[in-house]
């Protein structure tokens, strides 16, 4: 009897090891802030100002930000990472940020603005 609450208790041990791990990894598809982050650091001397256009990196990324997300859960998260990354730098260019995706011939799913509300895009 001892044999088989150690093996339940093993199994619940187990269980849980498996939870913990696959709520650290994102789901595959997932969008994440660092994701949208390595793709835009390139960006910041143009929406600084201190770059007359974006250069061939930041396009990259743009365009890798736009195939990101699928669905509209997705584009949301993207949307926000996006927000909080601009909040990180301070004197941005709203004007350049507006027309970033433009510049790089890239539309985003969303409008790449400061007050944008995420939460109601749809796709």
């Amino acid at each position: 009897m001892a044999r088989k609450g150690g093996a339940a208790a093993a199994a619940v041990v187990v269980l849980a090891a498996l939870l913990v791990l696959a709520a650290a990894r994102p789901a595959e598809g997932a969008v994440t802030c660092a994701e949208v982050d390595l793709n835009l650091r390139p960006c910041v001397g143009y929406v600084t100002g201190k770059e007359a256009a974006p250069p061939a990196e930041c396009c990259a990324g743009v365009r890798r930000i736009r195939a990101l997300p699928s669905g509209t859960a997705e584009r949301r998260q993207a949307c926000e990472c996006v927000k909080q990354a601009a909040a990180r730098f301070p004197g941005l260019n709203a004007d350049a940020i507006r027309v970033l995706p433009a510049q790089c011939g890239s539309p985003l799913p969303f409008p790449l603005t400061l007050n944008f509300d995420c939460t109601t895009y749809t796709s």
